[in-house]
């Protein structure tokens, strides 16, 4: 059993399982509309609770925001590993989830917005945990893929590889480049000085 966020009472089966469902309701209030539109009234329309029971279960809304956001990175990066498990050739599997990432912010552009929106609250609200754990999860996943293709400093390339990713997500928007101009860009950034 798990605290409620704020409150000294344990959680019962039954509660954990109504904190997931306005953790997934507050989860489609974000993606449609964005942080600011992810009110407690926007959240209990979306899912099966009242406003009330929110504010029981989540007596931050800050908090909540933070479980709905890592939820979406979640299933993003399993979304990654789903495309990664597709491919036995390291090299292909590193491809494939780098298209698979800068594909997912092209067709849906909100999220992108929203991760930036989220990521910049954040950080003027001096709380930069939950975005850590975010940039951790991808890092992670990179290091995984990188490992096997013998560069040296897998990690460190998995970062520069990762802060290249989200500044893509962002000039793609502007300056759209075609997918093997940027695989060319990430062939020498994971690649420079390897034999």
């Amino acid at each position: 059993m798990t605290a409620v966020p704020g409150r000294s009472a344990q959680l019962s089966p039954n509660q954990l399982q109504k904190q997931e469902l306005i953790v997934e309701a507050a989860r489609k209030v974000l993606a449609r509309e964005g942080l600011a539109g992810c009110t407690v009234r926007a959240i209990a329309e979306a899912g099966p609770l009242t406003k009330s029971a929110i504010h029981y279960y989540f007596a931050d809304i800050d908090v909540l925001i933070d479980r709905a956001m890592a939820a979406h990175i979640n299933a993003f990066a399993a979304g990654l590993r789903k495309v990664a498990d597709k491919h036995s050739d390291p090299r292909k599997r590193l491809f494939a989830v780098t298209e698979a990432y800068l594909a997912e912010f092209a067709d849906h552009p909100r999220g992108a917005f929203l991760w930036f929106e989220y990521w910049i609250a954040a950080g003027r609200a001096q709380h930069p945990q939950a975005i850590d754990a975010m940039l951790t999860s991808i890092t992670e996943l990179l290091v995984e893929l990188l490992a096997p293709l013998n560069v040296d400093d897998p990690r460190a390339r998995a970062r520069s590889l990762l802060s290249y990713l989200l500044g893509a997500v962002v000039q793609q928007r502007v300056r759209p480049r075609s997918s093997a101009s940027l695989r060319g860009d990430i062939e020498a950034l994971c690649f420079a000085g390897y034999r």
